[in-house]
């Protein structure tokens, strides 16, 4: 390993330490000193300061951090940075680095960062393709080959064995519990349930009960025992969704279960271990949070020994294509629908637009435009026309997303009668409803003239 700060202290502090956990270790001074050691001999990792003169603005860091990666594209490097510069360092992560700790370190979770970080640091070997990667993992549900996308299923792959805690970031809609879904159907645990919980739907005050549970008599309305999610998913996974949103009040009572496992039931005298593995998500930048004084930096340190950073749908756009199909043939199938085709210059489109929504604003589209058209094959209007109506245009709002039950209900007994020819029984097939409950529907929304025959 290679430790490189112009601070003599920090590198006989950090040469101890890794000796002490079984570690080899090597020092410079400096950036030039640095990238002379690296080429002169392989290195597992690196360890890096940010800056190493009287400028402070960590531009020195960032540039020694591309040329490494430039050099040496498979060597992990891990930044040093001050407790103030957390910003700082989320954009060395950005840029390609595998983590980073702050100044002064915890000796503890320093090592298990090192650890993990070698755990699943790439192999210089070329990158899998998808159909290696899905002969040896189940990625069924995560559609795409974009070279970021495969690399994102390299870390899950390699990552889903251990019990390390997986920090999953990414944008709203591009898909993190997907990915929660696939470290836990990859891993040892995948016998026992994943435990899913948003975390931002949590009030302060059952927080304690819904996590940990109770027993009877804790509290006014207890009336039985009652198992919380930790204890539910011991053994298996604890999926803690949206943790950002986590208030701080809480967050050192689930720091308590991070640390050794153990929790106690609201009311309880004693208390109780779980096996668990946790995998947590956000849509917000974490360190940030922790450098605004909003997020515990203990926490913090024990969920994302392993950080798993999602791209955006803009930043895989030949994937869109493929998402597409899928989507759409997924929704005919969930309404009932035949097949349904999406012509070049449909895809075309899809593929050039922004996506700021990411996946779940594609699929919400697809769906719309599938149900409002009621055609087998869509076309570029077809999506054109779905916008337009989205947009405000002249015309009530027709997306899904803003019609009643009711409406939606008539629309799609619309659209089957049209493509069944208005056939009662191969309509009531279609919409998965027996005769008499489609003709009560059809007299409800004034719908008749249909054909009796088969």
């Amino acid at each position: 390993m290679l430790v490189v700060d112009d601070d003599s202290a920090v590198q006989v502090s950090l040469a101890l330490l890794l000796k002490q956990a079984g570690f080899d270790a090597r020092c410079a001074d400096d950036p030039r000193q640095a990238l002379q050691l690296l080429d002169d001999g392989p290195f597992d990792l690196v360890l890096q300061d940010m800056n190493f003169s009287l400028q402070t603005s960590g531009e020195e860091g960032l540039a020694l951090l591309a040329r490494i990666k430039e050099r040496h594209p498979a060597l992990p490097v891990l930044l040093m940075t001050a407790w103030g510069s957390i910003a700082l360092a989320v954009r060395g992560v950005k840029a390609g680095a595998a983590n980073f700790f702050t100044k002064p370190w915890d000796n503890g979770q320093l090592v298990a960062l090192v650890e993990a970080t070698l755990q699943i640091a790439p192999a210089p070997a070329p990158q899998s393709t998808r159909q290696a990667l899905d002969a040896r993992f189940e990625f069924g549900a995560i559609v795409g080959e974009h070279p970021k996308l495969l690399k994102v299923l390299e870390t899950i792959g390699q990552v889903a064995r251990t019990r390390a805690p997986v920090l999953i970031l990414g944008e709203s809609g591009t898909g993190k519990e997907l990915v929660a879904d696939a470290i836990h159907r990859n891993s040892p645990r995948a016998a026992q349930p994943i435990v899913k919980i948003n975390m931002g739907a949590i009030t302060p005050t059952l927080f304690e009960s819904e996590m940990f549970g109770h027993v009877r008599g804790a509290f006014t309305d207890a009336r039985s025992d009652r198992k919380g999610h930790v204890a539910t998913a011991s053994g298996g996974t604890l999926f803690l969704d949206e943790i950002g949103e986590l208030q701080r009040g809480d967050q050192v009572k689930l720091l308590r279960v991070l640390q050794d496992q153990h929790y106690q039931p609201v009311g309880a005298s004693a208390s109780q271990q779980a096996d668990l593995r946790v995998v947590s998500a956000t849509n917000r930048e974490l360190a940030e949070l922790v450098a605004n004084g909003d997020f515990r930096e203990d926490l913090f340190y024990r969920l994302n020994l392993i950080t798993i950073r999602l791209p955006a749908l803009r930043e895989r756009r030949s994937d869109i294509p493929l998402l597409a199909r899928h989507i759409v043939a997924g929704v005919a199938e969930s309404y009932g629908l035949g097949g349904i085709a999406l012509a070049p210059a449909a895809l075309d489109w899809l593929a050039a637009q922004p996506w700021p929504g990411n996946i779940r604003q594609l699929k919400q589209t697809l769906e719309r435009t599938v149900l409002l058209s009621g055609k087998d094959q869509l076309g570029q209007a077809d999506f054109l026309a779905t916008s337009a109506v989205d947009d405000g245009m002249p015309g009530a709002r027709l997306g899904v997303d803003g019609m009643t039950l009711e409406q939606v209900e008539r629309h799609m007994i619309e659209q089957a009668l049209q493509q069944h020819g208005r056939n009662i029984s191969r309509v009531a097939k279609a919409l998965g409803l027996s005769r008499t409950a489609l003709y009560r529907r059809l007299e409800r929304h004034g719908l008749g003239g249909v054909d009796e025959d088969e």
